[in-house]
Parts: C-alpha cells; structure tokens; sequence
C-alpha cells in the first residue's frame, strides 16, 4: 500500500527499475538511479536542516534536475515549493518569506536571480545548484550529491503531511499559496491514471513548468502508473515546429496541455509532416477550447481520444469530459463550448443557487445554473497562513448528528446539462485565466495602481471565441505626470511585480474613467470599447 508520494518511486523501481522516469532532450533518468538521487537529496537536505513540514523552494527552469528535487525534498519529508523561474524579483521574496522558505535548490542559469534575491535580508540558510556566490547563505553545488548515501532517509512522513505548495495570484498583489497533502496528491495521481488508463508503456509530455497546477500529471501520474514523462524545454513550447517534431522522436503517447499549446501546433507545427500515430490520448484544461480548433486537431489525429480536464488548483482535477470520437466530422459538436462533464471517481459536485443551496435535481433553465462546490479526496487542505481566505473558500453541508461535509467553493458559475454533465458559465469573482493560469484581475490592478503616476485603473480580459487572448488595462494618469509618463514605463513596472502571462499587452490612457451609477469604473463598458476596437481592427493605443 503506497500511502506517500515518495513511495511512487520505490514502488515504480520495483517494477520499471531500467525504464526512464523522466527524460529532458537527450538527459534521462531511469527510476533506479532517480530513486538513489532522491535519497541522496534527502540526506543533504535533513544534514543542512530541514526537518519534517519545512518548505523548500524548487527555482528552476524546466530540467530533470527537476525530478530530483521534487521526489528529494519529499524523502526529507519537507514540501517542495515550485517557484516560476522567471518570476519578477519581487514576487520571488514574497513567496520566499511569505512560505518561510529556507532552502532553495536552484542551478547555474538562475544565478543572477538568486544574487539578487540574496543581496536583501532574506529567510534562506542554505542553496544548492551554484557556488561561489560572496554572502553568508551556505551555498552547494549538485555534485555534493554524490557524498551522501544512497539509502533512504530516516524520516516518518504520513499521509496528511504537507507535501506540496503551489502559489497562485493573489487579489491584494499578494500571491497566495495552495497546500496540498500526500493525500491529496495521491489521490490524484490514482484517480488520473485511472481515469486515463496510464501504463508503463506510457510516454507523457509534460509541457506545462513546474510551478503550474497541470504539471503534476507528468510528475505524480507518470511515477504512479510507472511510465515515462518527457519534460519539455521551455524554448520547444515557443516553437510549434520544434515541438511537434520532438513530439515525434519521443513518440509520446498522452499530452496534457492548455488548448493555446495545441492550437498553435495545429496552425504553425507543420503536424502534415510530422509522425504522431504514438499519439493515443490528449488532455487539454485550463481554458475553453475553439470547436473549429478542437475539430481539426481531432481530425489531424484521428487515432488520439480527445478529453476536456477540468478543476482548479485547490482540487487538482475534478471533471472530465471524453470528447464523442464523431465531433472530428464536419457539422459535429456544433455547439457553443466543450462541457467540463462530470465528476470522476470518490468526487462529489453540487450546483448551489445564490442563497446557497444546492440546485434541485432535473431543473432547468436559470435554476439549473450556480456555482460549483466540489468534496474531493484531491482537495487541497487549504491556503498557506491564510485563514482569511479559507473562512469563505469552503461550502460546508451540515449532516445530522455527525457533523459536517466539506466542499471547495470553485468561484465557477455552471449549468447542469439534462445528461448530467457541466457546462461552464463564467466565473463568480475577477478572476480569470489566460493560457491556463489563473489570474486575479484585482491583483493586477494592484500593480499597476503602485506605480507613482497612476491615478485610477480599470483592467479587464479581451476574449475572442470565448477564450481570453489579452489582458487589457485602461489607466486615468495624475495630472502632473501625463505628459512625461508612457506605456513603456508601466509596462516595465508592472513586469517587476507581476508574472510574464499576467502584464497587460495592451495600455491605454484616458483623461476620463466610464463610471457605473454607483461611481465604480465601469470595467464592463471598458473592455465591451476594447473588443469593439479589435473586432472592426482600429488602433486602440496598443502598445
């Protein structure tokens, strides 16, 4: 019985010992020597201090160090904490302080980050990956792996222990961090590879970084099942061409992505020359995916069953929905969007009606419509050091004489379908997502608001064929800086404080704001002027 996530690899080297774990280009591993890795990891980490609930950070690029350092930090019995590599300092020694974080394993490319993110008082003690770096922080290189024995670490770790944190966008500016158990990741890990019948014989891309809710598929999945995960370079995600045709010499067999990654295979990856009969099943989530888009993919790979995964990072996954084989036909699956489907397996849904209550069964219409609240062993246990925010993210079903049932409130609105299946509606808050990251419109406007020249701002998503392809913002300048201060200048702040797919790409200035009756900003009647302008393609002051 496998009741932790590092046990997913002693269990795996038992069965699969020669076969690659994970492979990135021409680097591989095979679970016999990642599992000796991972424990020497562990060892290095307990000898420099950590002990069992501590946070250690993951700062790197896409890599098979990656792997390591998951599987190691958990042999610690510690939780891993994924950092996006290319994150702006600032929202680095936010989450680097904010998790308490005093280990950090990195590598060489990211030595200028982590120069100056230790040139400022920090939490950290200890980081492995670069050397020679003046400051009181010891510092150690991968190679000091090697002096550490192989044998697995002496640490009792259970399944409610923490095993992982994922940070996502915050609406206050301040990101927020999602813990999740052994447990739950478990759970995950057993109920995808069921769902998707996942084999040793598997090859999974795994496209999306560490720091992303969809990644741990590859890296929980893969082990689970004993198949073989293929990270992707981050430079073959920016070139359709290349990454078919490393598609094609890995011969993967599942792909996990948002729509955006396979969109732009089918329109730029030249897939008429590429060989992906190995191709069998392809998960995409995060965001709607274009019919028109969806039917030619399905049509270019007709061998491939096609999924709609849904479920936001504090279930991991809930729904899913198998695409009907016959929607590849002309005239098929003309309907507006792709439904999320149905809970899978142990999951429960409920649709509740804005006092609250669950929707009844076999309505319809507006009150077949509400959000969805979902009870899963997937569940995350809740945010980190935010009981704030955990106060209202659960939906709790009080049960006679025994307490009380506990659902994660999606912030999703749905409708239930007459065949039972979900159709997603829209969400209830700001938030949004954009090429699978969520994005809190409120903490956007946060970033932009601290720069000194900036009045008022109303930020908003622009959406073309129910996908959101840009994030606009429109700013009202203080009078004493509208004539100095350019798009460029907010730009370049705003890259400081926000991740890459979060900075607006497009910038206007307006000398007056569009008010609502009650003197908020009217962001609807914003972006409604915005997505007029790209429609009829009239310049909107784009940047």
């Amino acid at each position: 019985m496998t009741y932790v996530l590092s046990e997913l690899l002693d269990r795996a080297s038992d069965s699969e010992s020669t076969r690659a774990a994970f492979r990135c280009q021409s680097d591989e591993i095979t679970y016999q020597e990642l599992v000796s890795r991972c424990n020497q990891l562990g060892n290095l980490l307990l000898e420099q201090g950590v002990r069992r609930g501590d946070r250690v950070g993951i700062f790197l690029p896409r890599c098979l160090e990656t792997a390591i350092a998951v599987f190691g930090i958990l042999k610690a019995g510690a939780a891993f904490v994924p950092i996006d590599p290319l994150t702006p300092l600032a929202r680095l020694r936010q989450i680097v302080a904010d998790c308490d974080i005093r280990h950090l394993i990195t590598n060489r490319k990211q030595r200028k980050s982590v120069e100056r993110l230790l040139q400022e008082r920090t939490t950290l003690a200890c980081v492995l990956g670069i050397e020679n770096i003046e400051t009181p922080v010891r510092m150690l290189s991968w190679e000091s792996l090697s002096q550490y024995a192989e044998q697995p670490p002496a640490v009792q770790i259970h399944e409610q222990d923490l095993a992982y944190i994922m940070y996502t966008s915050g609406s206050t500016g301040c990101p927020k961090g999602i813990v999740h158990t052994h447990f739950s990741g478990l759970s995950y890990a057993e109920l995808s590879a069921s769902t998707y019948s996942v084999r040793p014989q598997d090859c999974i891309g795994n496209h999306s970084p560490l720091h992303f809710d969809m990644s741990t598929f590859g890296y929980f999945t893969g082990p689970f099942a004993g198949a073989t995960t293929a990270i992707i370079p981050a430079a073959y995600t920016k070139i359709p061409a290349s990454l078919s045709e490393l598609m094609q010499s890995e011969q993967m067999t599942i792909w996990y992505s948002v729509p955006y990654a396979l969109i732009q295979l089918l329109l730029r990856g030249v897939l008429d020359q590429r060989d992906l009969s190995s191709l069998r099943w392809v998960l995409f989530g995060g965001e709607p995916f274009p019919i028109k888009h969806l039917r030619a993919l399905m049509s270019a790979w007709p061998q491939a069953r096609f999924s709609n995964v849904y479920g936001p990072a504090e279930v991991n996954q809930c729904t899913y929905y198998h695409v009907p084989s016959h929607w590849n036909a002309e005239g098929s699956g003309d309907q507006a969007q792709i439904p999320i489907g149905k809970t899978w397996d142990r999951t429960e849904g409920l649709v509740l009606a804005d006092d609250d209550k669950p929707v009844e069964v076999g309505a319809t219409g507006e009150d077949a419509t509400g959000e969805l609240v979902i009870r899963s062993p997937t569940m995350m246990r809740g945010y980190w050091a935010r009981p704030d925010l955990d106060a209202t993210a659960f939906y709790r079903r009080q049960i006679e004489d025994s307490g009380s049932d506990v659902f994660y409130r999606t912030g999703d609105i749905v409708r239930v379908e007459n065949d039972g299946n979900y159709t997603f509606l829209g969400r209830k808050d700001r938030q949004i997502k954009i090429r699978g990251y969520r994005v809190e419109i409120d903490d956007i406007e946060a970033a932009l608001s601290a720069h000194p020249a900036v009045e008022e701002v109303g930020a908003y998503p622009i959406v073309r064929e129910s996908v959101v392809v840009e994030i606009a913002a429109t700013l009202l300048l203080r009078a004493d800086s509208r004539a100095t201060t350019k798009k460029e200048d907010i730009t370049a702040f705003a890259s400081k404080l926000l991740p890459v797919y979060a900075v607006p790409t497009r910038i206007s200035f307006v000398d007056r704001l569009p008010r609502t009756t009650s003197g908020k900003i009217d962001r609807l009647q914003l972006q409604e002027l915005a997505q007029q302008t790209q429609t009829a393609n009239i310049s909107h002051h784009e940047i």
